[in-house]
């Protein structure tokens, strides 16, 4: 299988395995990591996913070009029947928090994948970069928007007109990722970032991502009320009682996303 998903402790790891090919996404590839995604995201138990790619070569390269083929149809219907231009998902939607561990290359469509994830870590051999100008294209799957959203204007149009690559200690700078570590150390550091996110009250957690991802996009008087609304929905939830009565008694909460 090009996809592995592996549920241990509320985290599911997701792992684009196309070694022979630094994990590039070809359609089959595509619908299976959306398949694993949607998985994820609707299995109750998951409360955190990471997003890897196998050995340490490469986090993703983006779209196999070696099975990249000119679409078919008028440009028309392509584009009103909403066809895919990559086989790369560009909307890999989620309430859940996600993390990418970003080991080696991290390229074109893979760049774009890290983005549409809320937390990205990345080892010290790692390589970003969205060269498609470069090929005569442009990002298809939300790199040209998530880009800008992530780091400072200047530096991603740095990124995305000149189609150059960065090393982990640029994209640390520039604030594209947020910790670089050891390739050896990647795994666990990420892991121990989603395991300490899925101790947390699940509730409150889901309610921080949305306001927080919201937020952006709307004026701060929308998301202050947005805030106040949530904050008080989740005054009488039994996972805030828990969380007070184990401060007050020197234990571990014990939360059950109620």
């Amino acid at each position: 299988m090009s996809v592995k998903t592996e549920i241990k402790d509320n985290v599911a790891s997701i792992t684009i395995d196309r070694l022979e090919a630094f994990n590039a996404i070809d359609s089959e590839t595509g619908a299976a990591l959306r398949e694993a995604w949607e998985q994820a995201s609707a299995n109750e138990e998951v409360r955190v996913i990471v997003l890897t790619g196998a050995g340490t070569r490469a986090f993703c390269v983006g779209a196999d070009l070696k099975k990249t083929t000119p679409p078919s149809g008028s440009a028309p219907r392509r584009h009103f029947r909403r066809v895919p231009p990559s086989p790369v998902p560009s909307d890999l939607r989620c309430m859940k928090p996600m993390i990418a561990a970003i080991n080696g290359y991290a390229l074109g469509g893979g760049l774009e994948l890290a983005l549409q994830c809320d937390i990205r870590i990345a080892s010290s051999n790692a390589t970003f970069g969205l060269p498609e100008v470069s090929v005569g294209s442009i990002p298809g799957a939300g790199g040209t928007q998530r880009l800008v959203r992530a780091i400072g204007s200047s530096d991603a149009m740095l990124m995305l007109l000149g189609g150059d690559r960065i090393d982990a200690q640029e994209a640390l700078r520039i604030g594209l990722v947020s910790k670089v570590v050891p390739p050896e150390d990647l795994a666990a550091v990420a892991h121990a970032i989603a395991s300490r996110i899925a101790a947390n009250a699940p509730l409150a957690v889901l309610a921080v991502k949305d306001l927080a991802t919201t937020g952006r996009d709307v004026p701060l008087a929308v998301g202050l009320e947005l805030e106040r609304q949530s904050f008080s929905m989740l005054l009488s939830s039994e996972d805030r009682i828990e969380g007070r009565l184990a401060f007050s008694e020197k234990r571990r909460p014990i939360y059950k996303g109620d």
